[in-house]
């Protein structure tokens, strides 16, 4: 998987050193995109470029010593398109999405004039075509209505090939240009001659207004396809309360203190804030005062409010519920957890996959190809069949048919609704070649502890060996693991709290990882660990304790040893309960044909235990957490593809081992540096989702670009043998992309 400095941007691993993403203006087809790249890619100290042809965005990974983003700008400017750099990536993109999507509604109000112009004109022409073709009056009136048709409503392609071929160039403007005028053309020489030949001026007004009405209906699906962005973004809050003067240190305030309505971009880090009932938190915050319950699930996906009180860190863009809450600042502006989302949805939504190559490759030279073809047919009607008007209504027709657009197009658009909708649900993935990736998946390894359970251990059995009494044994070994930070030590020490009990002072502590602890208490060491802690301090274990011990095991506790005097003095059992959801979640997986393997430190009794609860397959136990990540590679190396599933931070080495890591995080603990998918809500269901998500996104994925193979393969050979009208092939033209961006946008009703 991707270290941090692999960001992806055109599905392309982009080298350790600066990176620039450009917003790309001019590009109307995928060989436009493909164009773009080529000339990033070749040009001086760029070590990777990718340009996405959906969200008209280029991410260019450069050497600084070599090279610069305006030389970069000027590079794509001499391709003949425009380049400005995105403020999208710098930030929280509010402001650079707020133009982003005034500039789509222009763009479709700009499509929809074009439409309402020609399609009046363009019926009128065909009907004065097929009931008065040989009329004078009318064939000059188809002429006359022709003419604001092609080269007004049609300006935006005429213009867009000139600009190709000032450099030199060509794209799918380049093919409708050459089609419709070709009929326009020919049309009008007829006319001026006086021939009663067929005109074909009904072939280029109708071709062109289904051009521009599948232009229109394409620019609206695509604004929807880059909704995820818009609703992450319309989620934060534009105001915040700022308390000030007379606070205490504590920020509880006191009499005489103000509050004043700021603009968000106004709060600082530290600076005191008032939430009210109903009122969105402003920024990511910690609870100085108040209680109260607070909706996450615009950034979790899940319903159920959460309680906080004093210590508990708030999430920006959520909503408190009831109570008032004083908060303090602890990360604005491109610090919150909603803006590290939405940078991570905006770099997935940029990504490809994979697959997308060989789509690309073929743009790359589409435009060429189909303009030999279209060549070699009209030569061809003319020289073998003697019928050189014949051979220019298919040549137009196999020029208008091809469509790069829908190559373009396939991937970007569905990754973009896939990971937009997963982002909603509370399921962040990093981008398209995760989504390819997630599907070969066939074996995932949850690590136990705080994964497939709570992660909050409490003291649930003590076994008294010795002479000792149960609170004397809780006493010493609470008072040794009081400097442990680990989850059983904690539950053993809030075991000696609830029963009231005062802890002695410790000397010489001593952790061993994954082993257990020891500490001097009252001149006495103390040991408190499991077997090799006890073997190591020459401590025999009689084969009672032995006995005991596996007895706790079966029923899914975790046992230590407490010993001291050289002799093990007593048991204490501790239990992490399952979350509710882990058995429902295993047996999803399992029904995908996943593998699924627990991965822990426990002994494996236990370990078994908590396996048969949930329906696992396999254990792997006993695995100290340094060594999660070589388990891991032994399962690789078996010829396995691995999903990891942890906590992201003491999980980082295997998920960044395995072939894909997902992070179980929260709204204010984004987990994205060693992970592919982060699950916001903590759940564990965000895996069967995430995995579900991606083969669903995946096979989207392929049914657009078997379509657009298939929409290009087939149809530009039926042109060429004059089997399809070109107004036909000017319809089926400008909804192939169409049909792209609507079956991508299928997945907004994933569930």
């Amino acid at each position: 998987m991707r270290t941090e400095a692999e960001t992806t941007a055109g599905g392309t691993a982009l080298q350790d050193n600066e990176e620039v993403v450009l917003d790309i203006s001019g590009m109307t087809c995928g060989s436009c995109a493909a164009r773009v790249e080529r000339t990033l890619a070749g040009a001086d100290g760029v070590g990777e470029a990718g340009v996405n042809y959906a969200t008209r965005r280029a991410t260019i990974a450069f050497d600084p010593s070599t090279t610069n983003p305006e030389a970069l700008v000027k590079a794509v400017e001499r391709a003949g398109y425009g380049a400005t750099p995105s403020m999208a990536h710098h930030g929280t993109g509010g402001a650079d999405h707020s133009e982003h999507m005034k500039g789509d509604a222009a763009t479709q109000r700009d499509w929809l004039k074009r439409v309402l112009l020609a399609w009046p004109l363009g019926i009128t022409v065909m009907v004065l075509s097929m009931g008065w073709m040989h009329e004078p009056w009318a064939r000059w009136s188809a002429f006359a209505l022709t003419i604001p048709v092609q080269f007004v409503a049609g300006w935006p392609f005429i213009r867009e090939a000139a600009k190709r071929a000032r450099v030199l160039q060509s794209n799918m403007d380049t093919l409708i240009v050459l089609g419709t005028m070709a009929a326009f053309i020919f049309s009008v020489v007829e006319v001026l001659r006086g021939s009663h030949y067929p005109h074909y001026f009904d072939t280029a007004a109708i071709i062109i207004s289904f051009l521009v009405l599948g232009k229109y209906f394409e620019a609206r699906a695509s604004g929807r396809a880059g909704n995820a962005i818009r609703a992450l973004l319309d989620l934060s809050a534009k105001q915040a309360t700022l308390v000030e003067e007379g606070e205490s240190p504590s920020g509880s305030s006191e009499r005489g203190a103000t509050e004043r309505s700021v603009a968000i971009e106004d709060v600082k880090v530290g600076d005191l804030l008032r939430v009210r009932p109903g009122e969105k938190i402003p920024v990511d915050a910690e609870v100085v005062e108040g209680a109260s319950s607070v909706d996450e699930s615009m950034l979790t996906g899940e319903s159920v409010p959460v309680e906080k009180s004093v210590g508990d860190r708030v999430t920006g863009a959520t909503v408190n519920n009831n109570g008032v809450l004083t908060v303090r600042a602890t990360a604005v502006g491109r610090d919150t957890a909603l803006a590290q989302i939405v940078r991570l949805v905006e770099q997935a939504q940029g990504s490809k996959a994979p697959v997308q190559r060989l789509a690309d490759r073929i743009a790359g030279i589409f435009v060429p190809v189909v303009m030999l073809i279209a060549a070699a047919t009209f030569v061809g009607w003319w020289a073998l069949g003697s019928d050189p008007t014949r051979g220019l209504v298919a040549a137009v027709a196999v020029l208008i048919i091809a469509c790069p657009c829908a190559l373009g197009l396939a991937t970007p658009t569905a990754i973009m609704v896939g990971t937009g909708r997963g982002a909603s649900m509370g399921v962040l993935i990093k981008g398209g070649e995760i989504l390819e990736r997630s599907r070969q998946i066939d074996t995932i390894v949850f690590d136990k502890t705080g994964t497939l359970t709570k992660g909050k251990m409490s003291l649930a059995g003590i076994e008294v060996i010795g002479e000792t009494d149960e609170d004397e044994l809780l006493r010493r070994a609470a008072a040794v693991e009081h400097g442990s930070e680990h989850p059983i030590g904690a539950a053993i020490v809030a075991g000696a709290g609830e029963r009231g009990i005062e802890l002695p002072s410790v000397t010489g502590f001593a952790a061993s990882a994954g082993h257990g602890v020891r500490g001097d208490v009252d001149g006495t060491t103390v040991f408190v660990g499991r077997n090799r802690m006890m073997s190591e301090a020459s401590i025999t274990i009689p084969e009672d304790v032995t006995a005991r011990g596996a007895r706790l095991e079966q029923e899914g506790r975790t046992v230590v040893m407490v010993a001291w005097d050289n002799r093990i003095q007593g048991l204490l059992a501790v239990a992490d309960e399952l979350r509710e959801e882990a058995a429902e979640v295993v047996g999803r997986l399992r029904a995908l044909g996943k593998s699924v393997a627990i991965i822990t430190g426990d002994n494996a009794t236990t370990a078994n235990a908590v396996a048969k609860q949930v329906g696992a397959d396999r254990v792997m136990a006993e695995v100290l957490p340094q060594d999660k990540s070589a388990e891991v590679r032994r399962l690789q190396e078996a010829g396995q593809i691995v999903a990891m599933v942890g906590d992201g931070v003491n999980d980082a080495p295997a998920l960044a081992q395995a072939d894909l890591g997902i992070a179980i995080g929260t709204g204010t603990d984004v987990a994205i540096e060693s992970s592919d998918i982060t699950l916001l809500s903590g759940r564990l269901d965000g895996v069967a989702t995430a995995l579900e998500l991606s083969r669903r996104t995946y096979r989207t994925i392929l049914q657009n670009l078997g379509w657009a193979f298939i929409y290009n393969i087939v149809l530009i050979p039926v042109a060429a043998l004059g089997l399809l009208n070109p107004v036909l092939a000017g319809a089926a033209m400008a909804f192939s992309s169409v049909s792209v961006v609507l079956n991508s946008l299928r997945l907004y009703r994933f569930k």
